[in-house]
């Protein structure tokens, strides 16, 4: 699992805002950088890392949501958490053929037929959860997620953030 990026502005000295900014900056990058390959069915750690990256990235977005305009921050976090969503859904299916694979070791000859009919239906899951992904993907591109999730980090960091917000 890739490891989370530290915060370089990150101290606790700054305000709340500020901080909320750097985070959703950091962990968005991260986001989008895992997205590279993530269709590759035969790496199926790219999934898993982008999942845990959006994770973080929704974590940082509930945590510090009184520092962004309530609006389109729901709207960010709404498709942050589809996009979450079509990764888990693109997850089950990878984790449970690689469980599947070290059960088929230890069966029998006679056991493989069931085990192969499994493998092929996951497989058929993995295909699928593949495509709403693909889609996923696809909208978070046409909506323009990661621009706005660096608006978002902007506006809290703006002179009418500073003023409501107190260090």
């Amino acid at each position: 699992m890739a490891q989370a990026r530290p915060i370089p502005e990150l101290s606790p000295d700054m305000r709340f805002a500020d901080a909320a900014a750097a985070a959703v900056e950091v962990r968005a990058a991260e986001v989008f950088e895992h997205s590279a390959g993530v269709l590759d069915s035969d790496d199926i750690e790219r999934v898993h890392d982008m999942r845990v990256s959006t994770r973080r990235l929704r974590a940082a977005l509930e945590v510090f949501a009184v520092c962004f305009p309530r609006k389109e921050h729901r709207r960010v976090l709404r498709e942050v958490k589809a996009l979450a969503d079509a990764l888990g859904e693109r997850r089950d299916p990878d984790v449970a053929l690689e469980v599947l694979s070290g059960v088929a070791a230890e069966l029998t000859r006679s056991d493989r037929p069931g085990i192969e009919s499994l493998a092929a239906e996951l497989h058929e899951e993995q295909k699928q959860g593949n495509a709403r992904l693909e889609q996923a993907l696809s909208r978070a591109r046409e909506s323009q997620l990661e621009g706005r999730l660096a608006a978002l980090a902007e506006a809290a960091r703006s002179p009418r953030a500073q003023a409501g917000a107190s260090p």
